[in-house]
């Protein structure tokens, strides 16, 4: 499987393609951006997000697990000084969490093992996790 993308950039602003889909990638006014989407960290919690997600609705089929549906709340912590060329700090996140609120009529402890397979599959997941990112997964029932 190969994922494609084309973008075209102006300024502090990108239009990317995936497919037929139009990703809006920007930084904030204070930033020197237009503020017409996200920034480029944003966007990728929330492709962590979306990842997960569907990595979790693959597994539950697999595992028959009664899913319907996640609410997700995610943090990333990073020094910005890396990415604004201090070569003494890292460029990447430090730190992401993840709060997860299943709903499902599972117990506590099939939710718990809905979480570990994902994290272990979820491409974008274990992508963080080997920059040394350390990820932090709460899920809990709703």
């Amino acid at each position: 499987m190969i994922e494609k993308v084309t973008a075209v950039s102006k300024g502090m602003y990108t239009e990317g393609q995936a497919g037929s889909h139009t990703i809006r990638i920007d930084e904030p006014e204070s930033m020197g951006g237009g503020d017409q989407g996200a920034n480029p960290l944003a966007t990728l919690l929330v492709a962590l997000v979306g990842c997960e997600n569907a990595v979790a609705n693959f597994v539950a089929k697999e595992i028959e697990f009664d899913l319907q549906g996640i609410d997700f709340e995610v943090e990333g912590s990073i020094d910005p000084r890396g990415m604004m060329g201090d070569p003494s700090v890292r460029t990447q996140f430090k730190r992401v969490t993840v709060h997860a609120k299943v709903k499902t009529s599972e117990t506590e402890e099939r939710v718990q093992e809905l979480q570990k397979i994902v994290d272990a599959r979820c491409p974008i997941s274990t992508t963080l996790v080997a920059a040394d990112v350390t990820l932090v997964a709460n899920w809990t029932k709703a």
